[in-house]
């Protein structure tokens, strides 16, 4: 990792960079893969199944069969330890439910908002190196909680199989509709549609750049998605009360999610910062996916500033997706955070508690999209929908103010809409 200490202002946006990756040739992959989805349907999929995720499909489909078989590896502590994460998404995730509140804005002018579903949601679950079993869960939940009649499940599958956690907790939710497709070939699936897979209206999940890419661009032609949501990243800020084995913990944590993730050290203490270097290069030993490890921290920075102030505003521009508070005093410091995805307080809240079973959604917006973007909710699942009666003694109460302002914009019919209301006994 880089160690950074008191870095200058004029270098923090340098500093900050996130791994790059070039979009001339990722974007005409993506495309090129997109367009032949949209012609081959079914024959495309198979095709790049087969050149991808390196297995012949006979069927897309999960079938029966398969369920079956899966369900019978399931061992009891799998289902234990999936069972206490539904429970606690699913308690989070109901807690969001707004009640219908009708408002009278003047006498006789009665306005209220309604939620209702999104139809139809595609659920894009990463399956390769590491089967994201816990994304499914807190993708799944709030759409069934919002009542989204159709849910598509698209899943990269490993020799040809799903892994077993998968679909158990796909049985437990009672969804079907799921396909062993991944990559930017699944994401236009879910957009355009093929003989096998109906399209959907909203694509929700995270996924590698291929994944990511693919979302923007059939977002440009009707296909909502759910927010940027690109390679995982992490910082912690740790203060002289932080636990050192814990920070490299966490750190290391996000880093096995791939080398092109980004996880990030800031601290006033440099001795803070040299003891967790060393406790990197301590624990990394004893982990599997080093590949993956190296190639994260090649891209990631340990950064030790003067004061808490310095600290924060960094922390902020960064926008991270998950921001740990390494400190006995974080329910304090965190009236300090403004941009992250999801924040965790104190030395004994790792970040695996929310990507796993505290409750909070781990979908959440990556890149520096934090400024602007929120995490998937049970709002992501359903859409605001306004609605006003005015009864005749309110149009008369708001109809001159109508007809004034739309004179002003020069828009008569507007005027006349309320004027043959009102001249009406």
């Amino acid at each position: 990792m880089n160690t950074i200490i008191n870095p200058p202002k004029s270098q923090w946006p340098g500093i900050l960079k996130r791994p790059e990756v070039k979009q001339e040739s990722l974007i005409s992959k993506v495309e090129s893969i997109i367009h032949e989805v949209k012609n081959n349907g079914d024959k495309a999929l198979k095709r790049f199944t087969q050149k991808f995720d390196h297995w012949d499909a006979e069927e897309l489909l999960l079938t029966e069969e398969e369920k079956k078989k899966a369900l019978e590896a399931v061992d009891v502590d799998l289902k234990n330890a999936i069972n206490l994460a539904k429970g606690n998404i699913e308690k989070f995730h109901r807690s969001q439910i707004e009640r219908e509140k009708k408002v009278e804005t003047i006498s006789g002018v009665q306005c209220w908002r309604k939620s209702i579903a999104v139809e139809k949601v595609g659920l894009y679950i990463p399956g390769g190196s590491a089967p994201l079993l816990s994304t499914l869960l807190m993708l799944a939940i709030p759409a069934r909680i919002a009542g989204c009649k159709q849910i598509t499940v698209c899943s990269p599958a490993i020799h040809g199989n799903l892994h077993p956690g998968l679909i158990y907790i796909l049985s437990e939710l009672k969804i079907n509709s799921v396909y062993k497709v991944g990559g930017a070939q699944a994401i236009a699936a879910m957009a355009y549609g093929t003989e096998s897979i109906n399209p959907v209206d909203k694509i929700f999940g995270p996924g590698n750049n291929y994944v990511t890419k693919a979302k923007q661009i059939v977002s440009f032609s009707g296909t909502a998605i759910d927010l940027p949501a690109g390679p995982s990243e992490l910082a912690v800020y740790a203060d002289d009360t932080a636990i050192p084995q814990f920070v490299a913990a966490d750190l290391l944590s996000q880093a096995e999610h791939g080398a092109d993730s980004q996880v990030i050290l800031v601290t006033t203490n440099e001795d803070v910062l040299h003891k967790v270097k060393k406790e990197i290069e301590i624990q990394k030993l004893e982990l599997t996916r080093h590949r993956q490890i190296d190639g994260s921290l090649k891209n990631s920075k340990l950064i030790c500033l003067p004061d808490v102030s310095d600290c924060f505003h960094l922390l902020n521009e960064y926008a991270p997706e998950h921001l740990i508070l390494a400190s006995d005093f974080a329910d304090k410091l965190v009236e300090k955070v403004i941009n992250a995805g999801s924040v965790f307080l104190g030395n004994y809240s790792p970040e695996s508690a929310g990507d796993y079973v505290s409750g909070t959604n781990h979908t959440l917006p990556t890149n520096g999209f934090a400024r602007s973007y929120s995490g998937v909710s049970l709002d992501s699942f359903l859409k605001k929908i306004t609605f006003q009666k005015l009864s005749r003694e309110g149009l008369l109460n708001v109809g001159k103010a109508i007809e004034d302002l739309a004179t002003a914009e020069g828009l008569d019919a507007h005027k006349n809409a309320v004027s043959i209301r009102v001249k009406r006994k």
